[in-house]
């Protein structure tokens, strides 16, 4: 029979849950696999879209600046698909070699960044397809709107959550 030892959290406080470092890391690896599937997923079906718009009559009708910035677009969906892809290639070439805690905490930094390029990304791409359908200046008010609310989704509400549990263990 295996003991279970109950470890801090980062904070050193009693993290709640009675599990070794080798099943903490297998239960955060799980985690994070589950929330790269759905991440994945976005990214797949908006690169496909960003690939297919070359081809399509209307391109060679685009601006030079909406052609820069369908580039633009192609590369940070490139670079977020290899951003959020990359854990599992880690996690390939590093199993059996007992680095699980570290593979997690390197996956996990690769899907914040995939995120933030994922925010570029999306951001890049409303620009081209507002710019294309509305032609007028009212496409930037459009992205700067919801840059703010994917930022807002995405960053603020965990930061403020973050920093609520922070506060209410801290009393």
């Amino acid at each position: 029979m295996t003991s279970t030892a109950r470890l801090p959290d980062s904070q050193g406080r009693d993290g709640g849950r009675h599990e070794t470092p080798e099943e903490r890391a297998d239960r955060r690896w799980i985690d994070l696999l589950q929330e790269l599937r759905v991440a994945q997923t976005g990214v797949q079906i908006l690169f496909g879209f960003l690939l297919a718009v070359v081809f399509q009559p209307r391109f060679v009708e685009l601006s030079d600046t909406d052609r820069i910035i369908y580039v633009v677009t192609v590369m940070l969906g490139s670079a977020t698909a290899g951003a959020l892809i990359g854990p599992v290639t880690y996690h390939r070439l590093l199993t059996g070699r007992r680095l699980k805690p570290q593979t997690v905490t390197w996956a996990s930094r690769m899907t914040v960044v995939g995120l933030v390029l994922l925010f570029c990304t999306m951001c890049s791409a409303l620009l081209l397809i507002l710019r294309v359908a509305l032609h007028n200046s009212l496409a930037l008010w459009l992205v700067g709107a919801m840059a703010l609310w994917f930022l807002v989704c995405w960053f603020v509400f965990p930061a403020w959550a973050l920093a609520r549990s922070s506060s209410a263990h801290g009393k």
